[in-house]
């Protein structure tokens, strides 16, 4: 399945375009996306598709930008790498696209960055995993805080609350294996011994046989699971029917109300690092981000109601205001200039934090990008 249309908007309050509607008579910007809107990252790219499809219609209602329409050339890669590949090589070489945005988990935004940096167009991952920005990659940017910084946070609040001695249950591809990778490579910094060691597949319809083994194993003070889509769902809802209590964390790969729902109260009393999309309401009023969470929250569930905003819709959002800042500053569509006012964004306020980025950095984001959040009565508490 895939979408060819042209869609906009803007939030007043992100973009910050001030164009005046106008004749728009000039050929399109062309922004093609590939996004996981059906398939097992179907949780990131759903929500991010609904975001673009009215945002893009607000910005060439608002003039556009630089005088001329917004286009975007959607794509849906069915949450495979092999398709998110075929269809970036299409934006590039059919579509002609100015710039592209998705990647909506890390295995297809890992499969396409060969091809973008061959063909040098400015590209905004919405993928979690640390390895799409480090190394940095010249046309590559990243969005969604990555997996090493979920990691060091779990691992912080671990050791603070002297929970020491962990079990590390992952996915065995993508985000999941990456974050398996940074966690185990940051513990011994941070105090923590990992006693156990599991993984799953994201396919898995039965996680017992790990669990299991988690539980058999002596001196195991919490559990970690690290991974995203549907498969930390199957995970929760196993340990639940195991009755296995132990203090659990989540990555943020999970932070969107559609895992939520996916669970129910299953996930109740654990902890992950979170945005501060899913807590905009709980934000103090002079947080810098309260009011670009507020404005797309409200906005962005009048539009899709009866779906809440969250993190993952925010990473589309993110990208797609930067894209349009870049545009604006670079003053042209010529992708060497969109890409260098790319790299110069400096402070740039968010739904998924405040994004400075440099040549030596193409992730943008510190620690404080992330709230420590617990699940209460199926919904996100701030907790730090």
């Amino acid at each position: 399945m895939n979408w060819k249309r042209t869609a906009g908007a803007a939030l007043a309050v992100m973009s910050g375009l001030g164009y005046a509607a106008s004749a728009l008579a000039a050929d399109p910007i062309k922004i093609g996306m590939f996004l996981s809107v059906t398939g097992q990252m179907s949780p990131m790219g759903d929500p991010q598709k609904r975001t673009f499809d009215y945002m893009i219609e607000k910005i060439n209602a608002q003039g556009g930008v630089l005088g001329r329409k917004v286009e975007a050339v959607i794509y849906d890669d069915g949450s495979e790498p092999e398709k998110a590949a075929t269809f970036v090589k299409r934006l590039i070489d059919n579509d002609k696209v100015d710039l592209i945005i998705g990647g909506s988990g890390t295995p297809t935004s890992m499969a396409v960055l060969g091809l973008i940096e061959r063909a040098e167009v400015p590209y905004l991952s919405l993928g979690g995993g640390t390895a799409i920005g480090d190394p940095v990659r010249k046309w590559t940017f990243k969005f969604p805080q990555s997996d090493r910084l979920a990691a060091e946070k779990v691992l912080v609040d671990l050791k603070k609350r002297g929970l020491t001695k962990i079990a590390l249950l992952s996915e065995n591809v993508g985000f999941g294996k990456s974050g398996h990778d940074q966690t185990v490579k940051l513990a011994p910094q941070h105090g923590i011994e990992i006693l156990i060691d599991e993984v799953y597949s994201p396919k898995d319809p039965d996680v017992t046989p790990q669990l299991t083994k988690i539980r058999g194993t002596a001196g195991v003070q919490a559990l970690f699971i690290f991974g995203t889509g549907t498969g930390p769902a199957v995970v929760t809802k196993n340990l639940r029917q195991m009755g296995l209590n132990l203090p659990t964390y989540q990555s943020h790969g999970v932070a969107s109300k559609e895992f939520l729902r996916l669970v129910g109260t299953a996930a109740d009393g654990m902890r992950l690092p979170a945005g501060a999309q899913a807590v905009a309401e709980q934000l103090p009023a002079n947080d810098p981000q309260k009011a670009v969470t507020m404005a797309f929250k409200k906005e962005y569930e009048e539009k899709n109601k009866p779906l809440e905003a969250g993190p993952l819709p925010g990473h589309g959002l993110d990208a797609l205001m930067m894209a349009m800042d870049a545009f604006k500053r670079a003053g042209t569509t010529d992708k060497a200039k969109v890409r260098d006012a790319i790299e110069q964004t400096k402070g740039f306020v968010a739904t998924t934090g405040i994004f400075t980025y440099s040549p030596t950095d193409h992730m943008g984001l510190g620690l404080d990008a992330f709230h420590m959040v617990d699940i209460k009565n199926g919904d996100w508490v701030i907790a730090d």
